[in-house]
Parts: C-alpha cells; structure tokens; sequence
C-alpha cells in the first residue's frame, strides 16, 4: 500500500531501525552518571549531538535534544522571548507557520504580548520585504519555517535572516520539512527540528540556539540538557535520530532529484487527467517530495477515503475533514481553492511505478465523488435571468459551490448569482472558483437569512 504522506511522519529508516535497537542495550544508563554505564551512555549522546550539530550547521554546545519538534519551537520561541523582555513583546510570524508556532503567538498574546503575522503571496511564499517592515521597535522575536509543511513552498529564510540581522531581532526557524534534504541558509538565531520528520523514531525533537542569542529558559529548573529540555534524554531514540539524520543526508542529493522528477510529473499530469484542479504551492522554489493539490467540487474527507481504499495514504488541508469545518489556515492564508485538497508526500525510496497507479486511479475517484455529489459537468446554457440567488445555509464545502456552478449559465453575461452560505470555506472557495473559471467575484454583503451573501458576476 502507497505511503504517500511522509510530511506527516516519514517512516522509520533502517538505519535508525539499527541504531535504535543497538543503543537499547548500550545506552539505557543515566549518561549523568560517573560509574561505567553512565559513561557509555554519555559518549554516546555525546556522539549523536556532534552527528546532528553537524547537519544542523551549528556547535555541538548550542544544540539540545528535546521530547518533540513541538517542545523546540515553544521553548525556542518562549526562550527567546523571555531573554529579550527588556527589548520588547512583539513576535513577528509568517501567516503560514506551523501549528505549534501560531499556538506558542497566540499564548504569548494572551499573556500580554503582540503578535503580528505577515501575510504570503499565491504560492505561500512571504515577501523579505514586507517580512523587514513588520520588524518594528520593540520586536523581540521573528519565526519563519523553512518550506511550508501543507504546500512545500520554500521560504527566502536568507533574505529574512539577514533583514533581522539588520534590525537586530534573532529569527527562529522551524525546519522540519528541510532538514532532512539539507542545511537551513542563512543567518538564522535559532532552528528548531522534529526526527520523525526525516525517518527518525517520534519523540525526538532538536532545538539550536546559535551562540551571543539572549535565551532564557522557561518552567522549572532542571539540569539536564544545558537546561534547555527537561527530563530524563530518551537516548536509544536520540542516537537512532542522529543516526538517521546522517544517513538520510547521504542520500538527500540523488534521492531529491529522483523525487523532484516523480512530483513534477502529478504536477504536469493531475491537470490534465483531472477538470478544474488547481495545483498549490511555488512550481520551483518548493521541497523536492511533494505536491499539493485542489479539486474543485470535491468533498475533500470523501476523497481521501476513497484514495485510501484505492491502497494511497495522502493528507489534506481541506475543510471538509472530519476535524475541522474550516479551511487550514495555510490554504487560507494563500487564498487558493481549498476544496478536495490532496497533499501527496513521497517518502524515500517511492518506486516510480506506485506514483504511475495514483495518476490512474485518481481521475476515477474524482469523478465518483463528483457524480455522488452532483456536480455540474460542463457549460451548456446562455440563460436569461438577470440575478439568482441560491441559497445553501446550512450545507457544508462543496456544496455551496457545485450549488453556483449549477446556475451560473441560468443568468445572462453581466447578471449576478448571490450564494448564501454559512460555510466559512465559501469566504475562500468562491472567489478561487471565479478565478478558476473566469467569472468575477464582486464581493461578499451581509445576509437578511444569517450567514454571509456572496456575489458572483457572469462574464463568461
């Protein structure tokens, strides 16, 4: 059965198979202590630091193993805050973070602190300089990841290290969908990790803080891990993540031009073999694995459930996902179609053959779940009502959509269709439906029924 959703969770790498079952035996000891084991499991946690300090980029001092890349970016982010106090409150954020750095902003501006998020262009990008002029007096702060976990758009991470450089503000970067196919660039302050995220066991996160950067840990005091992560250190893990940290790195180069080749395929095939699907993401400055994609009239949740009895393991960023009603803040932030969302993550090693089966599998199951749903299949009409009103309270993503691609041809060129909808994905999937299809998104008016009224102009 395809795996396709290594931005998840990659799968475990058989060297850190190897590592982990051989440091069971040599590295269950406190590595604190002076007796024999302690100082076995000491070299050995001493070993895996300089292994992932070196693929880092930084000293073998600067970084500490942490429970999860989780743990890094909220101690990373409350560290630094709380080591520049005297600076100022402010964290600047991209609009596309990582749930754990929105969730650590969000605490941070309940406590009294401010928080600004920079916005991203179409492709999920931030501008460096619109990312410059958000670092104002009293910033203490900035985090950007270095390629986007949903989308796999990478981040100008040099461009926004050296506008901190300049502004003097430390710039944390999460790079746990980078990591493991190279070093982050530039001149970053602190850099936080996940090994699950390369083919390392979970549990294991990294946290770099470079060396001059005002860091002060926060919560209780503890010993361990220069007082950076407290508790005992899940050494077996560490040594398999450090291990498989190395290992993938050597084949990092050849493994990411094979993928990049498989991937640019579904992104030149998908289009073609599919009506109306809008690929996301940067075409170029993106991860080498992988591929997000939109299909409009789709239910997104259905659509990964028919994938997934096709034998293919993929994630979405859709709203219609039996956790949540509302797009995923990365698709919304980009403005794009969030319909029907496929994001496909090749681990290493994906045999060409198994992408080969998903493009002929995948126009089949689109247009089962359009035809449940009752999508309109093509433009048939030149209608003559001068304005409709449909009205779709009360049903959820794609419905509000297929409802206004259903009457679209029952008004004139020039006539307007207003959709009512409490949907809050239709704030973003009717305006990408306009683009998508030519016609003109007017704009969005409160409505007399609840909900919100949105107005679709027909020009073509």
């Amino acid at each position: 059965m395809p795996y396709f959703d290594a931005a998840s969770s990659a799968p475990l790498h058989p060297v850190a198979r190897q590592a982990l079952l051989a440091s069971l035996d040599e590295g269950w000891a406190d590595p604190a202590r002076l007796y024999r084991e302690g100082r076995r499991a000491r070299l050995l946690l001493d070993a895996a630091r300089e292994a992932a300090a070196e693929a880092v980029g930084c000293r073998p001092d600067e970084l500490v193993f942490t429970p999860s890349g989780t743990r890094a970016v909220h101690s990373g982010i409350s560290g630094a805050l709380a080591g520049r106090r005297r600076v100022g409150t402010r964290l600047v954020v991209s609009a596309v973070e990582h749930s754990s750095v929105l969730h650590a902003g969000e605490a941070h501006a309940a406590a009294g602190g401010s928080l600004t998020e920079v916005p991203v262009d179409r492709s999920g990008a931030v501008d460096p300089s619109a990312f410059a002029a958000a670092l104002t007096e009293g910033t203490a702060l900035a985090c950007l990841q270095s390629a986007n976990h949903e989308v796999g758009t990478a981040q100008p991470v040099a461009e926004v290290a050296e506008a901190c450089r300049e502004a003097g503000v430390p710039l944390l970067v999460d790079a746990a969908q980078s990591l493991g196919w190279g070093p982050v660039e530039g001149g970053w302050s602190l850099l936080a990790a996940s090994a699950h995220k390369w083919g390392g066991p979970s549990g294991v996160g990294l946290l770099a803080v470079r060396k001059g950067v005002r860091f002060a840990p926060q919560g209780p005091a503890d010993e361990r891990e220069s007082g950076r992560a407290a508790g005992f250190e899940n050494l077996p893990a560490i040594v398999a993540a450090a291990a498989s940290l190395r290992a993938v790195r050597a084949e990092a180069a050849a493994e990411a031009t094979r993928l990049r080749g498989l991937v640019d395929r579904i992104r030149a095939r998908v289009p073609a073999l599919v009506p109306d699907v809008e690929v996301v993401g940067d075409p170029v400055r993106r991860l080498p694995h992988l591929v997000t994609f939109s299909c409009l009239y789709v239910d997104g949740e259905t659509l990964l459930h028919e994938l997934d009895r096709e034998g293919f393991s993929v994630s979405s960023g859709s709203s219609c996902t039996s956790s949540t009603l509302t797009p995923s803040h990365v698709l919304r932030a980009m403005g794009v179609l969030s319909e029907g969302n496929v994001r496909v993550s090749l681990p290493i090693g994906t045999p060409e053959a198994d992408v080969d089966r998903f493009l002929e599998v995948l126009p089949g199951v689109v247009a089962g779940v359009r035809e449940r749903l009752g999508a309109p299949e093509a433009v048939t009409s030149a209608g003559s009502a001068g304005s409709l009103v449909v009205d779709a309270l009360g049903k959820r993503c794609p419905i509000p959509v297929i409802e206004l691609a259903k009457v679209i041809d029952d008004v004139p060129v020039g006539g307007t269709v207003t959709v009512l909808a409490d949907d809050e994905a239709a704030r973003l999937d009717i305006p990408a439906w306009c683009e998508m299809r030519g016609q003109e998104y007017v704009g969005e008016e409160a409505s007399p029924k609840g909900g919100t009224a949105y107005v679709v102009r027909r020009v073509a």
